[in-house]
């Protein structure tokens, strides 16, 4: 009388090891937000956390005041707007039509249907601090979403005195409105410069006369090609 053979066992994933001192830092400056946090992720040796827009300048103030980051590393902005297609056109949120209704939830935890980095985001514009404690030696990047129509946040000068430059260059460049900010003004483009040359909408001459570098538009010699071969019959 033969037997079936026993199914292998199955394999069990292990969990990753925890990062215990990150999820504790993580830990904390939630217990300290509450639900002005709406997505966190300790992932890659750093700690995310991502806020309401209305709590910004708090997340920033506890970070330095309860979480020891004392020192300012940068702020900048993000646009998640599709990158061109080879025509140059560009639309937000449109999925390739071998994507679409692909996956109900979008990637990263967006409403767009696209990856907007780790601890997710809902809209094409977002706003990124970093900070870190030159005693323990940990930092935290802090992000939010930002509305599209009228992308601001409170500024947070008052907090990180370093982050005047860096507003005021996001300001240039992707147009965010820091509400507060001692003296939003030019950096590097001339005062009567329209536009805002880091969204991904921003239209570059380069991409008007070739929508997209490395297309090249291949044009008859003067003299060659048909005229040639017509004489040649």
């Amino acid at each position: 009388m033969s037997s079936e053979p026993e199914a292998p066992a199955a394999e069990v994933e292990e969990a990753p090891p925890v990062d215990e001192k990150r999820q504790a830092l993580l830990d904390a400056l939630t217990a300290e937000l509450g639900d002005a946090v709406v997505g966190s992720e300790v992932a890659g040796g750093d700690v995310w956390v991502r806020v309401a827009t209305d709590r910004w300048h708090d997340a920033a103030a506890a970070c330095k005041h309860k979480l020891d980051m004392d020192y300012f590393c940068f702020l900048s902005g993000i646009d998640w707007l599709d990158e061109p297609a080879m025509s140059g056109e560009k639309v937000w949120g449109a999925l390739p039509e071998e994507e679409e209704g692909a996956d109900d939830e979008p990637a990263g935890g967006g409403s767009t249907g696209r990856a907007t980095g780790v601890a997710g985001g809902d809209t094409r514009f977002q706003l990124l601090l970093r900070v870190a404690s030159t005693t323990s030696k940990l930092g935290v990047t802090l992000k939010t979403d930002l509305d599209e129509a009228e992308p601001r946040a409170q500024s947070i000068t008052d907090v990180y005195r370093g982050a005047d430059w860096h507003e005021r260059e996001t300001w240039e460049m992707y147009g965010f409105d820091f509400v507060g900010h001692p003296g939003l003004r030019h950096i590097y483009l001339p005062g009567g410069f329209e536009g805002h040359p880091l969204r991904k909408d921003f239209p570059l001459l380069a991409r008007e006369v070739k929508p997209w570098p490395g297309l090249v538009d291949v044009e008859p010699l003067p003299g060659g090609g048909d005229e040639e071969a017509e004489a040649a019959e």
